[in-house]
């Protein structure tokens, strides 16, 4: 390889694979490059790339560019295309975009093509960003693996016999290979952190109602998913996440959830670190919270050693909740057409091992439960704003490792206690990668701040990112000779 002539060097670094979304939409505003130049770039990207990963379902090749022809209108006449301008993005298929169906990754709506678009997406367009593809995802998203009887299985793009993580996995693959510089998914259990773990990208869970979600006007909306489930950004770099939350944010009048809550700012730069819990947690995965813990610490932080309040309590009453609504939500006599194969297996195996409750007296005492254990970290919180720990207690395993039986699933989730316990208070929540590991794929770790404290969490993330080894592109993604 090292005889070998390398390719040459794209016109402009806001064409590259590693180009942020600020440089891109920097570089397009200065009309340094145009947003169709960006976005054929873009797509020969996708072209060399996504065969092999299967991250994006749909690509919108002629869309992209008439968006992006219309960004270069717009500079040319003098006016000011957003803070976006020219950045293609991915949008997860349980999201509206009147460009494709908004398929769940389930078969049954692969015909159901939305009237308009989530605001979220309205936003980004609004913004200057340009939809280049669909995210794939399991079912209804809710494995922690991306595969679908739609679609078929994404692959992850440092190790193909890893899973890539769900439900946001295509995003991940996406934004992590080039495809696009900014992904749009959701989390409802980690489906934004888990994903960017695996992909080593950036990927922020915020507070709830900080991001309007999905509301489908005239259908009741399950308590777990008004509660738990969130939407937000994957990209690169920690700036990128937040330039891509300053679009979103905000109350949507279509959105119950959305508020307009002030950031909570001026808090203490003290981050207490969590390095186990449950069954314990991977010497790797621990690798990776001591570089973060360092990095913090060198630019002042002051770091101590914490356990979260009533962990695995959260954790229990997260999952009881989640798959007893999921039970309701999902019935196939309701739905008229059964969940993928993958889908039902995982759903059969969740449930029996979660317990659902069976009583309406048992789902209210748990909600009234969230009270207790949400006090408890405010306290924490109030003295140790910030939160680092893993994303999962171990590395990522192979592809359907979320299957199996009880064990497996009970296994998955137990990895996962401090994640879902994010979703299960409401909790903004940071995905960083700190690394590469020893077995070739990155590190990673989270960063959990009060509610309405994005702002924290995004400042200890750039501490974070700026202080450990950057990592390289996955061979999936690179360049011939890169």
């Amino acid at each position: 390889m090292g005889a070998m002539t390398a390719p040459s060097a794209p016109a402009h670094d806001a064409l590259g694979p590693h180009a942020s979304a600020a440089d891109i939409a920097g570089a397009v505003r200065r009309r340094e490059v145009s947003a169709a130049e960006v976005v054929e770039a873009h797509l020969e990207r996708i072209a060399r790339v996504n065969p092999g990963m299967n991250a994006l379902t749909v690509v919108f090749a002629d869309r992209a560019r008439e968006a992006a022809s219309t960004v270069d209108s717009t500079l040319a006449a003098g006016g000011d295309p957003g803070p976006l301008a020219g950045v293609p993005i991915s949008v997860k298929e349980n999201i509206d975009l009147t460009w494709s169906a908004t398929t769940n990754g389930w078969r049954g709506m692969a015909e159901a093509v939305p009237a308009r678009d989530a605001t979220i997406v309205q936003r980004m367009r609004d913004a200057g960003a340009v939809p280049i593809g669909r995210g794939n995802m399991p079912d209804f998203g809710m494995r922690w693996d991306t595969d679908n009887d739609l679609f078929g299985r994404t692959l992850n793009p440092w190790r193909p016999d890893r899973s890539v993580g769900g439900s946001s996995g295509g995003d991940a693959v996406s934004v992590a290979t080039g495809m696009s510089a900014v992904g749009l998914g959701n989390d409802f259990g980690g489906s934004l952190r888990l994903p960017a773990y695996a992909a080593g990208v950036v990927g922020l869970r915020p507070s709830r109602g900080r991001v309007p979600r999905a509301a489908v006007a005239g259908y009741p909306v399950a308590l777990t998913l008004q509660e738990f489930s969130v939407n937000g950004p994957m990209a690169r770099t920690v700036d990128d996440v937040a330039l891509a939350l300053d679009v979103m944010r905000g109350v949507d009048a279509t959105d119950p959830v959305s508020l307009d809550a002030p950031c909570v700012r001026d808090l203490p730069r003290r981050v207490g670190v969590v390095r186990s819990f449950g069954d314990g947690v991977d010497p790797r995965v621990v690798a990776g919270i001591e570089r973060a813990a360092a990095s913090l610490s060198r630019a002042g932080w002051e770091v101590v050693d914490v356990d979260p309040p009533r962990l695995e309590e959260a954790a229990v009453i997260w999952r009881r909740l989640s798959c007893t609504d999921m039970l309701m939500s999902l019935d196939p006599t309701d739905l008229g057409m059964p969940l993928g194969r993958s889908a039902t297996a995982f759903l059969r195996d969740s449930t029996a091992a979660a317990r659902p409750y069976e009583t309406a007296r048992e789902y209210a005492e748990a909600w009234a439960q969230r009270a207790v254990v949400a006090a408890d970290w405010r306290r924490l919180q109030s003295e140790v704003p910030v939160i680092l720990g893993p994303v999962s207690a171990s590395r990522m395993r192979g592809p359907d490792y979320d299957l199996g039986g009880q064990d497996a699933a009970d296994r998955a989730w137990r990895d996962l206690w401090l994640t879902v316990a994010a979703n299960f208070l409401g909790l903004p929540s940071l995905a960083v990668p700190a690394g590469l590991a020893d077995d070739g794929m990155p590190a990673g770790v989270q960063l959990i701040g009060p509610m309405f404290a994005e702002d924290a969490v995004l400042d200890a993330g750039r501490v974070v990112e700026a202080g450990v080894p950057a990592l390289p592109a996955p061979p999936a993604g690179r360049a011939d000779g890169e």
